[in-house]
């Protein structure tokens, strides 16, 4: 449901400012990348919560720098190999990447909440 929220801001975005640059030409390449790592991270740390409760919060961690990692390794590459503009991409990258890590955080300490009251 976040996804498709996003998904639908992110059409209505030009729609609504026609006249401006504010997403990169390789905007659904990152949107794509982010929201996969996303769902990786998201896999990992909720095995590791229902694997053993007591570690929660060193799975969660964990997720979230195997998650960092990739997208440096990300932005590395995609700046070595992209001309664009670098501040347009680090906008739009970083906005996605605290929404996607914000949602996620969300959703695990959810599932740490309702461990906690069992």
């Amino acid at each position: 449901m976040f996804v498709g929220l996003m998904i639908g801001i992110v059409v209505l975005i030009p729609q609504i400012l026609p006249a401006s640059d504010i997403l990169v030409p390789s905007f659904w390449l990152i949107f794509g990348f982010l929201g996969g790592i996303t769902y990786i991270a998201y896999l990992l740390a909720h095995i590791g919560i229902h694997k053993n409760p007591e570690a929660g919060v060193v799975a969660i961690l964990g997720s979230v720098i195997v998650k960092l990692i990739f997208c440096m390794a990300f932005v590395l590459i995609y700046s070595i190999k992209a001309k664009e503009s670098g501040l347009l991409f680090i906008v739009n990258f970083f906005s996605l990447y605290l929404l996607f890590t914000v949602f996620e955080m969300y959703c695990l300490l959810r599932n740490l909440r309702h461990q906690n009251l069992k």
